[in-house]
């Protein structure tokens, strides 16, 4: 048996009512970004919530509160990078989070379904070079992406 890593996620305000499935199906599979742990580590959330809206008015609280309740990595949502537009605050998210608390911060949970893929590929969205960073860790195998549409 692994270890035991604390898991924080912010989802972006507009899918606020998002039951959280697809987050918490990769988060128990270990895919997506949380195909970084070790599939022996159990992983165990913390702390669920939105970043209440542009420009993220909840990020300092979100991330106080997760802390406190052990996180020890805070995931922003892969709905941060699919939503249309991507969220424009996801660096500046990631750098407050990381400068402000002891955590580190993925960007990204659950592998990008498909239909997103193709919409972003149709729009040029992730073509610049700054992109392929932030969608390095949910991009996935096409079986996998499919089963996530």
């Amino acid at each position: 048996m692994g270890i035991t890593k604390k898991i924080g996620i912010i989802i972006c305000d507009r899918y606020r009512r998002c039951a959280g499935g697809k987050c918490l199906r990769s988060m128990k599979n270990h895919e997506g970004a949380f195909s970084i742990y070790d599939k022996d580590d159990e992983l165990e959330l913390v702390g669920y919530t939105s970043c209440d809206g542009c420009p993220g008015g909840n990020i300092e609280y979100a991330g106080d509160e997760m802390v406190k309740n052990g996180a020890e990595v805070i995931h922003l949502a892969t709905g941060l990078v699919v939503g249309y537009p991507p969220c424009p605050y996801i660096d500046t998210f990631k750098e407050f989070l990381e400068k402000r608390y002891p955590v580190q911060v993925v960007i990204g949970t659950h592998p990008i379904p498909k239909k997103y893929l193709d919409m972003h590929t149709k729009l040029g969205t992730w073509i610049a070079d700054e992109w392929k960073p932030r969608i390095a860790p949910t991009m996935a195998d096409a079986e996998t992406r499919q089963r996530y549409d």
